[in-house]
């Protein structure tokens, strides 16, 4: 048992980095230089802004892009971790999750359009410089739908969590309330722009706080407890064969 348990105990830190990076990773593209270069009702502002700071425009698109490449050994850390719990509902989160990755992928094509409408000529025409802020809009409901899915993810997962009895149930609750924190701001961006501009960004306070929670827990988890997750999928492999 001592070799497996190490494994998972390696695999749980491995995990939990990862999770830290996605979060940094995240948190730099959409709060630091979206959040930074992007006037919401100002074309011009935000043209002018891309601009001038297009190496950290295109550096935003590469830390997205390494978010989602993260994301892929993630999730499958994640469902061999609840897959002792219930093999179709751990299934059912992965596949939440990966519908999300892969439409958060595709999205990234209209941060890449903006700037390229941007270039197109020198100077910009007016036209150019509002079709390069329509597309950054679109990026900002595409990213609003991508985490309709993930908000499912959590919550599949926040039972999960709960259910296992080798892991926290805190985490599991506070996992579930991200998850209706996602659900909440992305359905009131495609009903409501204007009561989801009302509630950013607090609705989304309470998603950094439970992966934050989520991700210290696979940092910082007892080895006695994984060991219990390794037995429980042990169990789980034998009885299914």
């Amino acid at each position: 048992m001592n070799a497996p348990s190490s494994r998972t105990l390696v695999s749980a830190r491995v995990a939990g980095l990862i999770y830290l990076a996605i979060i940094g990773l995240g948190l730099f593209g959409e709060a630091y230089v979206r959040g930074s270069l992007v006037a919401p009702e100002n074309a011009a502002t935000t043209a002018n802004r891309i601009l001038a700071s297009e190496s950290l425009w295109r550096a935003s698109i590469v830390a997205d892009l390494l978010m989602h490449v993260l994301d892929v050994p993630l999730i499958a850390f994640l469902y061999l971790l609840l897959k002792p719990v219930s093999h179709p509902l751990a299934l059912l989160a992965t596949m939440f999750n990966v519908v999300q990755t892969c439409v958060l992928v595709a999205n990234k094509l209209t941060l890449v359009g903006a700037l390229s409408l941007l270039k197109a000529g020198m100077p910009v025409p007016a036209e150019f410089t509002a079709l390069s802020k329509v597309a950054i809009d679109v990026h900002g409901h595409g990213f609003g739908i991508g985490l309709i899915f993930f908000g499912f993810s959590c919550l599949v997962r926040s039972v999960l969590i709960i259910r296992s009895g080798y892991m926290p149930a805190w985490v599991g609750w506070l996992i579930g309330l991200a998850g209706v924190s996602y659900l909440a701001n992305s359905f009131a961006l495609l009903l409501s722009p204007s009561l989801a501009a009302a509630l950013f960004p607090a609705v989304l306070l309470p998603s950094l706080v439970g992966e934050a929670a989520f991700c210290v827990w696979l940092l910082f988890a007892n080895q006695a407890v994984l060991i219990q997750a390794v037995d429980r999928r042990g169990a789980a492999s034998t009885a299914s064969k």
